[in-house]
């Protein structure tokens, strides 16, 4: 189908999507005549798009139409999705009709589920901050891409350093390929401290220094967090999903399993091999101490739903936390 729908808040991603539509459908001597992007928000973006998409081809290659921040899958009128149906079945091959929106599409509607029936549809959300296995994938995809090896501790790193940043992401991996000069020997821990920028205001990470015991260096991670307009509740759903994860995972060693892949799949961990260094991580820790957080955490979400001050939330609950592993 030469109808696509690309939508999320990761805008990187999807700009990255959209690059690659473009060279594989348009020829570098005819972009002026077969490319056209149009704004979502004129009020007419959809009937010059259709009519765009319907035009035949000038010389070599395909012709895209782009839409940028589209607005059909949010409202559309009823003679607008008449023309829809008209016109999407009818859109030749080499004709491409791009959609771009960092809304998720209402599922109500009748163009979303016209465009369900026609269209390519990807969504591009950042992953979870918490789902470590997720952002580790990525880093490895997106590290093979660009012809980068690196090793599992290497590529747990970055993820952690990075987090769902994907601008952020490839600036680094491509760092790091200059540096690799192609070199076939994956790169290891070592250079990623020493070359890779990390976000040390990171929520991940604020996990970790909790773990420690650190209420001194939580209570600034915080803060910087906070100043940062990180979303308070979004603060405490990665606490509690790497809280949630670490306790199964201790827990399930505690009771005597040793079969890797069944403590992984537990857990919601894709790689087993991670469980390795987790382990190790985990060793210092009971399971009932990781365990008694969950409350702490669900308390805290309750006082955030409720109204409380973020910041002096975040801050005497972030102190209970810490005095958990602290004893």
């Amino acid at each position: 189908m030469p109808v696509y729908l690309f939508w999320g808040e990761d805008d990187f991603a999807i700009a990255q999507a959209v690059q690659k539509r473009r060279d594989s459908i348009l020829d570098p001597n005819w972009i002026e005549f077969n490319y056209h992007k149009i704004p979502g928000d004129q009020s007419d973006a959809m009937v010059e798009a259709l009519n765009q998409a319907m035009t035949p081809v000038f010389g070599f290659g395909g012709r895209l139409v782009w839409v940028v921040e589209s607005i059909i899958c949010q409202q559309c009128s009823d003679s607008l999705l008449a023309q829809l149906e008209r016109t999407l079945p009818a859109i030749p091959d080499i004709s491409h009709l791009l959609l771009t929106s960092s809304k998720k599409p209402d599922r109500r509607l009748k163009s979303t589920k016209l465009l369900e029936k026609y269209a390519t549809i990807q969504e591009f959300s950042p992953i979870p901050p918490w789902n470590t296995d997720e952002l580790m994938a990525q880093v490895q995809r997106m590290a093979s891409e660009i012809g980068l090896k690196l090793t599992l501790k290497a590529t747990e790193l970055i993820a952690e350093s990075v987090g769902n940043n994907t601008r952020q992401l490839r600036h680094e991996l491509e760092k790091l390929h200059l540096y690799s000069n192609n070199q076939t020997k994956a790169l290891d821990v070592d250079i990623i401290a020493t070359l890779v920028n990390a976000n040390t205001q990171n929520s991940l990470q604020l996990a970790q220094v909790i773990r420690q015991g650190n209420s001194d260096r939580a209570l600034q991670l915080i803060t910087d967090l906070i100043s940062r307009n990180e979303p308070a509740l979004k603060i405490v759903a990665t606490l509690v999903g790497q809280f949630r994860s670490w306790a199964i995972i201790k827990l399930t060693i505690e009771s005597g399993e040793k079969d890797e892949k069944v403590i992984a799949q537990a857990a919601d961990i894709a790689n087993p091999k991670r469980l390795y260094f987790l382990r190790k991580e985990l060793q210092p820790f009971s399971g009932q101490q990781l365990l008694g957080t969950l409350p702490i955490l669900l308390d805290l979400e309750l006082s955030l739903k409720r109204g409380s001050h973020p910041l002096e939330t975040l801050q005497t609950k972030i102190i209970e936390l810490c005095q958990v592993f602290a004893k």
